[in-house]
């Protein structure tokens, strides 16, 4: 056994030292000291072996494996030493080559007019706040004096998660939710994405709006024209505006506000449908009936709202005529806004 031994550790060091890359020295491990390995196969035999015989053996087993296990050692730091210096060789590097250079990205326009619209708001002492995009009816519709026979709640316009419970048609609900934890006076807004049942060159399924609220004593509809006037100056320069009656279940009265046309300045264009003027916003006093169901007494405060679309803004902003081109992600269409 002392033989077979020596002569397993000559023919081991006689192959180790013809090993010329990283897998034949592990090829090598695996064969003489894996656990099926020619050691461990020798081991074995220690059974067949009488109590005085065993603990020779075993010294000589445990010399053979420490033999091979340092040549093996030694041939693998020379291999790893010589694929280096290959490595250094083959795989330079001319630092004299101009570097790639890197691009940074940029916000999305909708998220850039969103922050920009923001900011102004805070800036007139408006707090931001945010809900659910998953909201239930009560506060989608019915806080907000929505009938149960409205077109808008109708499934080819809303979407449905079940009975009570929708994708939010509008940021309105967070109004909600706003008023049920604070008490007037107050001034907010409620940036976010809301969703709809429609899809054709002019809407999409989810969209963005901003809406806000303001609440208090005696806030009348001059203080509406004079924070929405402000506003638009804002965003657009000096440049006229008016407000139409309108309809909204929520707000009474209820008005649009237009701006006048951006590209032919009032006199007509295909843009503005030769109207001279562009919608921006829907606004109004809040109705005593929505004050009531928050909780709110309407014979002590009053309040008006407002909402627009940020899609709306963004393209005024920045003269792109076609919605589709922010969810397209057509990344030479999204490199002018860095």
């Amino acid at each position: 056994m002392k033989d077979k031994l020596s002569t397993l550790k000559n023919s081991a060091k006689d192959i180790i030292l013809q090993a010329n890359t990283l897998q034949e020295i592990d090829d090598i491990r695996v064969k003489y000291l894996g656990k099926k390995g020619e050691i461990t196969e020798i081991s074995k035999s220690m059974k067949s072996l009488s109590p005085e015989e065993r603990p020779l053996f075993g010294l000589l087993v445990n010399e053979a494996r420490e033999f091979i296990t340092e040549v093996l050692e030694t041939r693998l730091a020379e291999v790893k030493a010589v694929v280096k210096a290959e490595q250094l060789f083959t795989e330079t590097l001319d630092i004299t080559l101009p570097g790639k250079k890197v691009e940074m990205g940029g916000l999305h326009p909708i998220t850039e007019t969103m922050n920009y619209l923001k900011n102004i708001f805070i800036e007139m002492g408006f707090d931001v706040a945010e809900g659910p995009e998953i909201e239930y009816t009560s506060n989608n519709f019915d806080a907000l004096n929505i009938p149960e026979s409205h077109p808008s709640r109708d499934l080819q316009d809303t979407f449905y998660m079940s009975e009570n419970v929708v994708l939010r048609t509008h940021t309105s609900p967070v109004q909600v939710r706003y008023m049920g934890k604070n008490k007037p006076p107050f001034r907010m807004v409620c940036p976010g994405k809301v969703y709809r049942n429609d899809y054709d060159i002019s809407h999409t399924p989810m969209f963005h709006q901003m809406e806000g609220l303001m609440v208090g004593e005696n806030i009348s509809f001059a203080n509406l024209k004079a924070i929405l006037t402000q506003f638009v100056t804002r965003v657009f320069g000096e440049t006229n505006v008016r407000f139409r009656p309108h309809f909204f279940p929520f707000t009474e009265p209820s008005a649009e506000m237009d701006v006048e046309c951006v590209i032919c300045k009032g006199k007509g264009c295909r843009l503005c449908k030769d109207s001279g003027w562009l919608e921006i916003m829907g606004c109004g006093m809040v109705d005593p009936e929505v004050l009531k169901a928050v909780g709110y007494d309407p014979e002590e405060v009053t309040g008006f709202a407002f909402g627009m679309g940020i899609e709306r803004i963004t393209m005024l902003r920045y003269g792109i005529d076609d919605l589709r081109a922010f969810f397209e992600n057509d990344v030479r269409f999204l490199k002018q806004f860095k």
